[in-house]
């Protein structure tokens, strides 16, 4: 594991290269900042309610690569003064898919910060976000030595074809996406990584029907107190060194964990798809992407019988979802 960390710390020595400062406001980065850590493309119509979240839990900056965008993302994001940016025009798959440049910004200047590393469909609940900054939730972390912070993937949908409404720059997505499923899940362990491996949703139903083992896995740690020796191993699902994947009680106790409100059923994942498809610099040959071409094809609704409306983060802990753990 120790050769596995180096070489993917090399892997982002290396990759430094590839980004150009756009907007380099990193000065502005004060003690106690929790920062957000980003990698996008095209997502100009998704950024004001994005940054708007982010401001509004705590985020004291935003560190962002833009990969390429032609929308104007870029340019938005360039005259944000709480954001500095980067840009390359390199190849997303052969960065592993962003990873290496997240974990060459992370080394830089996430060091000895909170780091919440997300992309920008995914909107962070915790426990008792909707009265407490994340700085709160940071400071009870240090207060019990906890340097990791675990958050499922919980996927969002509209009722109805997923185009039916089109969402509007600056929208709350999900008074749009405000459908989830409740349950449907499977958990299994890693053992090579010690992290926990989740799969399920309404992209395993619809899109995976036939194979659900091929379903995207929905755990991931985007919290974390980073420190240089720190590597994410595959996007957020798990990092090394392998200590900070055990975000959970191995006795049958529950640790404090959070939900990511993932936002892409919306109107703009039909031009999404199109794009990501002819690109194909996405993992395992866009195969995801190929699954969600086939369905959109013919309107899927992902809403059933069972869905859930969401209303805040205490009906996901209700459900199992997430936990406050020992948090008072």
């Amino acid at each position: 594991m120790r050769l596995k960390r180096k070489r993917f710390l090399f892997r982002a020595f290396r990759k430094r290269r590839e980004l150009t400062a756009v907007a380099e406001r990193t000065g502005a980065i004060r003690k106690g900042d929790v920062l957000a850590f980003v990698t996008l493309r095209n997502e100009r119509i998704r950024l004001p309610f994005f940054l708007r979240y982010y401001r509004e839990l705590g985020i004291g900056h935003f560190l962002i690569v833009d990969n390429g965008s032609d929308d104007g993302s870029a340019e938005y994001l360039a005259a944000q003064e709480d954001v500095s940016l980067w840009r390359t025009e390199a190849s997303y798959k052969r960065s592993r898919f962003g990873v290496d440049w997240m974990n060459w910004l992370l080394r830089k200047y996430g060091t000895g910060h909170w780091t919440l590393t997300v992309d920008p469909d995914e909107f962070f609940v915790y426990p008792f976000c909707d009265t407490r900054p994340i700085n709160a939730l940071t400071d009870w972390l240090d207060t019990y030595h906890i340097r990791s912070f675990p958050a499922m993937l919980l996927d969002m949908y509209p009722k109805g074809p997923i185009d039916a409404e089109p969402y509007r720059e600056g929208q709350d997505p999900f008074e749009i996406a405000c459908w989830f499923d409740s349950g449907n899940y499977m958990i299994s362990k890693n053992t090579e990584f010690h992290n926990l491996w989740i799969q399920g949703g309404p992209r395993a139903r619809m899109f995976f029907a036939d194979k659900p083992l091929a379903a995207p896995s929905l755990n991931k740690i985007p919290l974390v107190k980073w420190e240089k020796g720190f590597a994410f191993a595959s996007s957020t699902h798990m990092i090394l060194p392998r200590g900070l994947n055990t975000v959970y009680d191995e006795w049958g106790g529950e640790k404090a964990s959070g939900c990511l409100l993932h936002a892409k059923f919306l109107s703009p994942l039909t031009a999404k798809v199109a794009e990501e498809l002819e690109r194909r610099e996405h993992f395992a040959g866009s195969r995801e992407y190929k699954a969600y071409s086939d369905k959109l094809a013919r309107e899927p609704d992902l809403w059933c019988k069972w869905s859930e409306k969401y209303i805040n983060w205490r009906q996901l802990e209700i459900l199992g979802l997430m936990s406050k753990g020992n948090w008072a």
